[in-house]
């Protein structure tokens, strides 16, 4: 079979983690497979990177953050690479832009334009164990580019498409997917097979198994993918499509996303356009938007609340104090994000209304809803987001 494995940066932490990797990398080649590795940059590298840069300013250029951050996965695949040798396994350690992935020129948060596999199959071909950096490539005028947070499992599952492998493998430091975080919750359960569609919004919402844009292009690209451990042998959970699984739970799983930070805009001029401008504003300086609620105008104002991730606040602070109403705008960064997820809210009505009682009764207020076909999102203050979710996980009997 022609395997790509991907290992999380907790899988490749320290340097006897990396030699952990390259004794399950040999095993699997010695069973005859030809194998593809895309590797994360070490546990904690990327967040040290960051404060580096963070100490001369908090808004640094991103050309800069992109040529900085690609080093952390450049590294790993370069000493996972010399212990496969180590091991007598023919190996070849690639950069992203040496394993052909082009990108478009938005830096730190770049899309893969394609990938030009024909050096990676060139050493397939002669027997390589190929071990490429991920969550970086290339743009088409020769910058280094990197791919976002999670960036590595997009890397691994466009790299599995473009060379039409058999399987994807995504080793972290869980076995699978939970009904929820067992660190938060000690009763979530493993998922064994969960559809694109739940895994996407699970991924959206703060799961932090798969990345949310890498089980989109799976889905897209029909690539089979199993997220599994690395520090044992059990099995993990399967993505797959929505058909695939006969019996659809009314909800598959619960969701925190921490990296939340709420904007709200009060007295703003209630005309048309208003929210087109600020919106539009944001937008070109790549700051992702969530949830947005506008209240009905009085008296010819309204209030605008939307939500930011909590590590573009304040690039979002620069932009919107560009409006000439600094004094009308509120920054929380205290908030986040509760979802409920399952493909059964398609056919079964009052999940939403169950979400709400649940939090009532534990005094939570909610600030913010949103909804979906299979999704239910809450946003509530900070102090009360693991609450909500081991009281949501009991309510809807996950832990059965």
């Amino acid at each position: 079979m022609l395997i790509v494995q991907k290992y999380g940066g907790t899988s490749v932490g320290t340097l006897e983690r990396i030699s952990e990797v390259a004794k399950r990398v040999e095993r699997a080649k010695k069973s005859g497979h030809s194998l593809v590795i895309v590797v994360s940059a070490m546990s904690g590298e990327t967040n040290k990177l960051i404060e580096f840069a963070k100490y001369f300013t908090n808004t640094p250029p991103r050309r800069e953050m992109d040529l900085l951050l690609s080093s952390g996965e450049r590294v790993t695949s370069s000493l996972l690479s010399i212990a496969l040798s180590a091991k007598g396994i023919d190996s070849v350690a690639l950069t992203g832009r040496q394993a052909g992935i082009y990108t478009d020129n938005i830096h730190t948060g770049a899309r893969i334009d394609k990938i030009d596999s024909a050096q990676i199959t060139q050493y397939i071909k002669q027997g390589k164990v190929v071990v490429i950096a991920g969550f970086q490539g290339i743009t088409n005028n020769g910058e280094v580019s990197t791919l976002g947070r999670g960036g590595s499992d997009l890397s691994a599952v466009a790299i599995a498409g473009s060379i039409k492998a058999d399987l994807c493998e995504i080793y972290t430091d869980v076995d699978g997917v939970y009904t929820t975080d067992p660190r938060i919750e000690r009763n979530a359960k493993k998922i064994n097979k969960i559809s694109y569609d739940e895994m996407l919004e699970l991924a959206s919402l703060g799961a932090k198994v798969l990345q949310s844009r890498s089980v989109e292009l799976a889905k897209k690209l029909n690539v089979a993918l199993v997220t599994r451990s690395s520090f044992n042998e059990n099995e993990g959970t399967l993505i797959t499509k929505e058909e695939s699984i006969m019996e659809k739970a009314l909800v598959s799983g619960i969701a925190l996303d921490k990296n939340q930070a709420r904007v709200t805009l009060r007295g703003v001029k209630d005309e048309p356009g208003i929210a087109a401008k600020i919106f539009n504003k944001l937008a070109k300086e790549n700051i992702n938007v969530d949830m947005i609620i506008q209240n009905i105008g009085l008296d010819g104002v309204t209030n605008l609340g939307f939500t930011v991730p909590k590590d573009e606040i304040e690039e979002a602070k620069r932009v919107m104090s560009k409006l000439n109403a600094s004094e009308l705008l509120e920054f929380d960064p205290k908030v986040v994000k509760v979802s409920v997820v399952g493909l059964g809210m398609k056919s079964h009505s009052g999940v939403a209304s169950k979400a709400f009682d649940t939090l009532a009764k534990e005094n939570i207020n909610i600030q913010m809803i949103s909804t979906s076909e299979i999704k239910v999102s809450m946003v509530i203050d900070k102090k009360y987001g693991e609450l909500a979710v081991r009281a949501l996980h009991e309510a809807y009997h996950l832990d059965k």
